[in-house]
């Protein structure tokens, strides 16, 4: 069995090219690294081709294009063989609507709110005034709807297997509802010419009792429809009537025909781009296709778990990983509500239980009910800040300026940022936020001149300032926690208005729901805790697309600071600092995740690290990059447009993290040009999602693929590649630092698929490349058990040493795995010169202890990245009083015990080191 509390995890990314079988082929390859639990992405049926597996259109089945239930037993048994566990992350939060494939929401289509499935999706019926009795609306035309519908994009057809009519635009459809088909059916018996004939006298009889249909009439509909099928003559009737809604046969008439029936309809067409401000349901973010889901309705929370409650109860999974927790409803009664599940269907203890949620500076977990704890962004960027020397920040600080012109503090780039998203892409969300803050306050005498655009300005204000994802305010109000939060913010808030405070101190109560606390008050306290989950619920991915999705590619400081749940304008981490972090984890978190890299992640593990190397190099970069500008100037010459300096900046740093120690093929300049695009998009300057501008794009591939000719960039490719081969050899020794750290800190090591050699990916989708685990098998069969890491070192370009050092610390891990699971975390004292490059710690957990020794900054002991260091570059001595028995973990070697340990002996071959030690 696999422990309950996995010693490491390994993330696989599911797609049809690789499911079920071939994960389960990589499993000897997994249990010879030393991993305990499979993390796999989601599995339960999704949209045909997802290359993610988070559009969800079906939680009661196994994904087919995976391979199916056949294919998933054949893993769950391969990894039973091997006792690795199998973690599943899971969807709650959304699904994938639109096309023809998500039999609840084409219900909902098809019967509106009367249907079963409408209270599952969060969809405000009452936004879109032009309907009675409610309409979603559908915002997927290519045109707007009159020329959609009058080129003939919308067809109206008949499904002759199952008796019904349905308007289909491309692979979208849309149900029509049964109450219309006896307008339809009269239309087609007319345009036909057989409303007198036997057949069309019996289809009108049919017509009057569709027309008769009330809402409640599912049943007497599906019989119908049974009559529909049967009836003598209907496909030849509905051959030749259905030009009557076929404008471009019968022009004029038929666009109005369809347009009518359209009308009636439980959902309102709409151009794609009208999404960003009149959609009426709740988003994944800005992802139309992704409808929000309501867990916290009891048949709902039912129905999307079954299928997991059975894999759970037949012991076919160890854990979940929950996508999204911020924006659900009330995520601690989710996970109350799932913990409860996972103790009634599992006879054995011992689930483990983590949350996808981005903590920010000072930020804690909230007391999720059952979690071990996050997925590990926090420790992540940790890492990262801890590898960096503020004195090389303050080069790069003056260089982005200088280049880019941007002398904006970040701060200021976030709040543009925010005002951008405000307006042009969760436009609809805020605007149904600003709506029911407008009917709290008119439903009272105190509060009802509080206009609706001062409300809104207000509100608008306390979003711009708001510093996390949200708050978790349930029923009982604030945590001290979240009321600081709110009364921080809206103080900010203050200062930036220039009317009265009253409205702010109507806003706080509301926010805090000290509104409705007092007896009497005279508000309804439905609406006000429904403003505030729904507040709770926008804040999330409001900060996500301005802050990941935007701020972070327009600030480019050093982007290796830009990355999940960190701050593009942090300064380096203190030693001091970051030992006291970890200690703290030791104590209240030391179950959840530590990544270094996921599927989200904005850049490779160590194409990050390389960056972060290359701060170390901040002098020769500064002075490089304007000698690259100028001789690149040419570039592109001819085009209407060419990348901003700010891109430009951007472009180089992605290189060097990216820069292939080979030849540069078309692939890789393929690769680049995605990403930059992309970058451009997210940035929403030049160019976005919403509105890309051919012509920018057009010129930035240019540049690129000009920059990356060896025929008209010769100078420019040489002079990178020696500056790049540099900053990767730092790199790639910050990387080892990070790998000893990752596994040896509190927590749990998680290893994204393909990063046990070399990871210098881009985002995604570049992330979620296939691995070739063919490759690593080998490599992995090939090494000794006690590698020589002198060779590998002087290869080190492969990347092998790093694959010999994870699996090295992961039997570590194994074989002390009570230290690694309970054990405390104690700073160790550093001496000499060179201490200010080093970090040490130990854990222990008598009568064991592991210390850890790591080299922290590269740039003198490598000779500025030209040569691989050596042991005698670090004149410094650890103090390890309180342990004796020491032996080298990476070697098995002896270490004579001794008060203080010389880096020159343990650092002679790798500047890492973790020692097996026992306690005084």
């Amino acid at each position: 069995m696999p422990p309950p509390i996995p010693r490491a995890t390994y993330r696989l990314q599911l797609t049809p090219d690789f499911g079920f079988d071939a994960a389960a082929a990589t499993v000897p390859f997994l249990r010879a690294l030393g991993i305990s639990h499979l993390y796999a992405s989601p599995f339960l049926m999704s949209r045909s081709g997802s290359r993610h597996g988070y559009d969800v259109i079906d939680y009661r089945s196994l994904n087919p294009e995976l391979g199916g239930e056949a294919g998933f037993r054949r893993l769950t048994q391969a990894l039973a063989a091997a006792d690795i566990g199998l973690i599943l992350d899971f969807v709650p939060n959304h699904m994938a609507i639109h096309h023809a494939d998500n039999p609840w929401w084409l219900d909902v289509l098809e019967w509106g709110p009367a249907s079963p499935y409408a209270g599952f999706f969060d969809i405000d019926w009452h936004a879109l005034s032009c309907r009675r009795g409610g309409a979603v609306l559908i915002a997927i035309l290519g045109r707007p709807y009159g020329e959609a519908l009058e080129a003939g994009d919308l067809e109206l057809r008949y499904d002759r297997y199952e008796g019904s009519f349905s308007v289909w635009y491309h692979d979208h459809r849309l149900p029509v509802a049964p109450k219309c088909y006896g307008g339809i059916l009269r239309r087609l018996l007319a345009a036909a010419g057989a409303d007198h004939d036997p057949n069309g006298r019996a289809l009108l009889a049919l017509a009057d009792q569709f027309a008769r249909l009330d809402k409640e009439g599912r049943n007497d509909a599906a019989a119908l429809k049974t009559r529909l099928l049967a009836s003598e003559g209907i496909e030849s009737l509905v051959e030749r009537g259905l030009r009557a809604y076929r404008p471009r046969v019968s022009g004029p008439r038929a666009v109005k025909a369809l347009h009518w029936l359209l009308e009636r309809q439980h959902y309102r067409l709409a151009y794609w781009r009208r999404a960003a401000t009149a959609i009426n349901y709740r988003r994944f973010f800005d992802i139309d296709s992704l409808a929000g889901l309501r867990p916290e309705v009891p048949v709902v929370f039912a129905a999307i778990h079954r299928r997991v409650e059975r894999l759970i109860a037949d012991g076919e999974i160890h854990g979940l990983r929950i996508d999204h927790i911020d924006g659900l409803h009330d995520p601690v009664g989710y996970c109350d509500r799932l913990n409860k599940l996972v103790h009634s269907a599992r006879a054995r203890s011992g689930f483990y239980l983590i949350v996808e949620k981005i903590l920010t500076a000072g930020e804690r977990l909230p007391d999720f009910p059952g979690v071990s704890g996050t997925t590990g962004y926090e420790w992540l960027n940790s890492i990262s800040r801890v590898l960096l020397d503020d004195r090389d920040l303050v080069v790069l600080d003056r260089t982005w300026r200088e280049v880019s012109s941007v002398n904006r503090a970040f701060d200021e780039v976030l709040i543009a940022a925010k005002r951008h998203i405000l307006a042009n892409v969760l436009a609809s969300e805020f605007a149904s936020l600003v709506r029911q803050i407008g009917r709290i306050a008119a439903g009272h005498y105190e509060s009802r001149d509080y206009g609706t655009q001062s409300l809104r300005a207000a509100l608008e204000l306390f979003i711009l300032h708001f510093p996390v994802y949200r708050t978790y305010i349930g029923r009982s109000g604030p945590s001290p926690a979240d009321r600081q939060t709110i009364e921080v913010t809206l103080a900010k808030a203050r200062a930036d208005w220039a009317g009265g405070d009253g409205i702010f101190d109507f806003l706080q109560e509301v926010l805090t729901l000290d509104l409705v606390t007092r007896r009497r008050s005279g508000y309804s306290r439905n609406r006000v805790r429904q403003f505030v989950h729904k507040v709770q619920q926008f804040t999330g991915p409001m900060l996500a697309k301005s802050l990941e999705d935007t701020a972070f590619y327009r600030y480019h400081r050093l982007l290796a600071l830009n990355e999940v749940g960190g701050d593009p304008a942090a300064q380096s981490l203190s030693v001091a600092e970051f030992h006291a972090r970890m200690a703290e984890r030791a104590t209240s978190s030391p179950n959840g995740l530590t990544a270094t890299a996921t599927h989200d992640t904005k850049r490779g593990e160590d194409a990050r690290t390389r960056l972060i190397g290359m701060s170390e190099l901040a002098d020769e970069w500064a002075q490089a990059v304007p000698e690259w500008m100028a001789r690149n100037a040419a570039l592109s010459i001819g085009k209407s447009r060419v990348a901003t300096t700010a891109h430009e900046y951007m472009i180089y740093q992605a290189l060097l993290g990216s820069w292939p120690m080979g030849e540069r093929g078309q692939d890789f300049v393929e690769r680049i040009k995605a990403y930059a695009v992309k970058a451009a998009r997210e940035g929403k300057e030049q160019t976005s999602w919403l509105h890309p501008d051919d012509r920018y794009e057009e010129a930035l591939c240019a540049f690129l693929d000009q920059l990356l000719d060896h025929r008209t960039s010769a100078a420019f490719i040489q002079s990178f590649d020696a500056f790049a081969r540099r900053a990767a050899l730092i790199g790639a020794l910050k990387s080892l630092t990070q790998t000893v750290l990752k596994a040896t800190l509190p927590g749990i090591p998680d290893f994204y698929q393909g990063t046990e050699f070399w990871d210098l990916s881009f985002v995604d989708p570049d992330n979620r490349r296939s691995v070739d685990f063919a490759a690593r098998q080998s490599s992995m069969s090939e090494m000794a058990d006690h590698p020589d890491w002198g060779d590998l070192a002087d290869r080190w370009p492969d990347g092998r040493i790093k694959l010999a050092l994870i699996r090295r610390l992961l039997g570590f891990r194994q074989r002390l795995a009570p230290v690694f699971a309970h054990g405390d975390y104690r700073p160790l004292s550093i001496a000499g010169p060179h201490r200010d490059e080093v970090l040490a710690f130990a854990r222990s957990k008598p009568p064991d202890a592991v210390i850890v020794v790591v080299a922290r900054l590269m740039q003198r002991s490598s000779d500025g990245g030209r040569r691989w260091p050596k042991g005698d570059a670090w004149n410094v001595s650890v103090a390890v009083e309180g342990f004796w028995s020491l032996r080298n973990g990476l070697t098995d070697a002896k270490v004579n015990d001794l008060p203080a340990l010389p880096l020159s002996e343990l650092f002679a071959q790798i500047p890492v080191a973790v020692l097996q030690a026992e306690c005084l």
